[in-house]
């Protein structure tokens, strides 16, 4: 993530400076001395202009009751119009495209603002702000208005307000966060995801909310809405919300879409206190939960609303209870949406993901141990070839691939549509010889196995076992004495898609990593199949929720394991989970407008088995789902 600052001249918007900074510090020290300049500047042209101006009434003979001829007035007035313009010459700030037009920023409201924009035109005053309760350490307050243009279902809005120990920075992080750390703040959050990112600045957000009021009457409540956020010059943080009708956010079976007619948090830094960082922070919200339950229980949208409003206290604790230093923001991307329980393949049962998500985009570097068998006086001798040792020939480099075919065609040329090719290893991070010490992670280097074809099929059902397809890729290499093994990404939908990638070794070698992978338990596999991801090309913010951390297959999905006589096959279903989360969610969500790559390796986790390598990798380019072909399978017979 960069942060971009440009500067021009309104009058000439081609001649400018552009640059950028890795951290908004660094940028705003340049901001700062940008404007700096340009107000001395401006400083001495006014000071000219009084000079120029003094000159002129001299020149023009204009004594001091200002008397002049008509030509003399004409003359006069287009110096002084002259003057004015650079006495009011202001420099204007602006961040992205600004927010939507129907959205409401009520942070900027003076003693007007437009109330029910969706039904109404009417314009009413806002008197003030009426304190209804301190709770949590948070002062809650109700809008209080000459009129009232409301819907009975649609509350007034209420804000909180609260101080909370930390940066803007790091507050405005963990609000635009979407994952697993929302559930450690935020306790009427139980879902969310991108829809649509319009800009840099603004997006359309799907968000189930955990609201826990008499759940078995009352049905749950989910939004769509616009999200819009901007940085202001006092280096506070505007978040704003309102909803918002969208094509791929349809209304879901068993929830109840509720409305938000204004919303948003308003982070503005005060001063330190013995030495302590200080942020207020303002959360607002004006929502209609709709359903018949806000008709017959009027204490429903209050509890609901003021249960929403109680995370800035969540914040405040987070914040005191933590020294983590908060990432990017992720959100993950959403693809499908339904409800109901999905059978899983293994042992035949019936798992209910209804109401939880699994995040594909598990930080297993972090979370594994690594087991350390080796003296640390080695150490010193380990580090100085802590690299991924290549041989100097691999046979594989001079296998023909004419001899395979797959129906998505390769093309190693740039902006190709529809097709596929091999990255750079040195693109991805794993494990380093060291890593069990230090954290280290290395350049991959070449993988040790070839892709030799990849597959785009579709068909009305899932397809399982596409190894047994007559003259696929995996026979092909068989016949050769090579050692396949493939990757089946299963997409389910009406139409269900299979995404399958070939990678071709040398026939296995005994007591190796891959050999232990490929002939060991689905306990073992589930454990070590590993997954990085990168979106090379693409917008901020789906580049963030992808990044480039490694993912366990087997723990996130459903994964299913086909041992062949020379071959493994591992069929992902990414439908495992209802919700396709995270990065494989991503991929075949956007990836008819993006270029994706991915990395398959084994995971490492003892000294022995370090440094990890690569199986193999892909870059998959802007696929078009028409490309799709149905396979010729032939009948099960699996060994497993």
């Amino acid at each position: 993530m960069v942060y971009v600052l440009c500067v021009y001249n309104k009058k000439d918007k081609y001649h400018r400076i552009m640059m950028a900074a890795f951290n908004i510090q660094e940028a705003l020290v340049w901001k700062e001395k940008i404007e700096s300049v340009i107000d001395q500047q401006q400083d001495l042209n006014t000071a000219n202009g009084s000079m120029l101006h003094a000159s002129f009434l001299a020149k023009a003979g204009i004594n001091a009751d200002g008397n002049a001829s008509s030509s003399d007035r004409e003359s006069l007035a287009s110096a002084e119009d002259e003057e004015v313009t650079n006495r009011t010459m202001i420099r204007r700030t602006t961040i992205g495209n600004g927010p939507p037009e129907s959205m409401l920023d009520w942070t900027r409201q003076g003693d007007s603002v437009l109330s029910n924009q969706s039904t109404s035109d009417e314009v009413f005053s806002r008197k003030h702000w009426r304190l209804v309760r301190c709770q949590n350490g948070l002062r809650i307050f109700e809008e209080l208005s000459e009129a009232d243009y409301l819907p009975r279902s649609c509350s007034r809005a209420m804000k909180a307000v609260g101080v909370v120990e930390a940066t803007c920075e790091a507050i405005f992080e963990l609000v635009m966060c979407m994952d697993g750390t929302r559930f450690e703040w935020d306790s009427s959050f139980q879902y969310g995801s991108l829809v649509e990112e319009v800009d840099g600045h603004t997006a359309i957000l799907y968000h189930r909310l955990q609201l826990g009021w008499f759940s078995m009457l009352v049905w749950p409540r989910d939004l769509c809405y616009v999200r819009y956020w901007r940085r202001n010059d006092d280096g506070s943080y505007v978040v704003l919300f309102r909803s918002r009708e969208h094509p791929n956010c349809s209304a879901q079976p068993g929830f109840v879409r509720a409305h938000i007619e204004s919303g948003g948090f308003n982070i503005s830094p005060l001063k330190s206190r013995n030495g302590r960082t200080r942020t207020k922070v303002e959360h607002l919200m004006q929502i209609d939960l709709k359903g018949w339950g806000v008709g017959y229980f009027p204490s429903f949208q209050q509890h609901c609303l003021i249960q929403m409003l109680n995370s800035v206290a969540g914040l405040r604790e987070w914040f005191s209870q933590t020294d983590e230093t908060h990432t990017v923001p992720r959100i993950p991307v959403m693809m499908s949406i339904s409800s109901g329980s999905v059978s899983s393949k293994k042992g035949g049962k019936s798992h209910d993901y209804s109401n939880q998500s699994i995040p594909l985009d598990e930080e297993s570097d972090e979370d594994e141990d690594c087991q350390i068998h080796e003296p640390e006086e080695m150490m010193d001798s380990v580090k100085a070839e802590n690299a991924v040792k290549q041989p100097d020939e691999d046979p594989l480099d001079q296998l023909d691939l004419s001899s395979f075919s797959g129906n998505l065609r390769r093309d190693d040329r740039d902006n190709i549509r529809d097709c596929w090719r091999m990255p750079d290893g040195n693109n991805f991070k794993v494990r380093g010889k060291t890593f069990c010490y230090d954290k280290t992670k290395i350049p991959a280097g070449k993988p040790f196995m070839k892709l030799v074809a990849v597959d785009w099929f579709k068909d009305v059902k899932r397809m399982d076992h596409v190894a047994r397809r007559q003259g696929c890729a995996v026979q092909v290499a068989s016949e050769k004495g090579l050692f396949t093994l493939v990757v089946n990404v299963q997409v389910p939908g009406s139409t269900h898609y299979s995404m399958v990638f070939y990678f071709v070794s040398k026939p296995l070698v005994s007591g190796s990593l891959l050999q232990h992978f490929v002939d060991g338990d689905d306990e073992f596999r589930n454990s070590r199949f590993k997954l990085i991801p990168s979106v090379p090309k693409g917008s901020w913010i789906v580049r963030q929720s992808v990044g480039s951390t490694p993912c366990l297959l087997g723990k996130a999905v459903d994964c299913t394991y086909i041992r062949g006589p020379k071959y493994l096959e591992i069929d992902i279903d990414i439908g495992s989970s209802t919700v396709a989360n995270g990065v494989l969610g991503l991929v075949f969500g956007v990836i008819t407008t993006l270029v994706v790559d991915m990395a398959f390796l084994i995971q490492a986790n003892t000294y022995e088995e370090l440094p990890e390598r690569l199986i193999g990798a892909v870059r998959v380019s802007r696929l078009e789902l028409s490309s799709a072909i149905v396979p010729q399978l032939e009948p099960n017979t699996s060994t497993e």
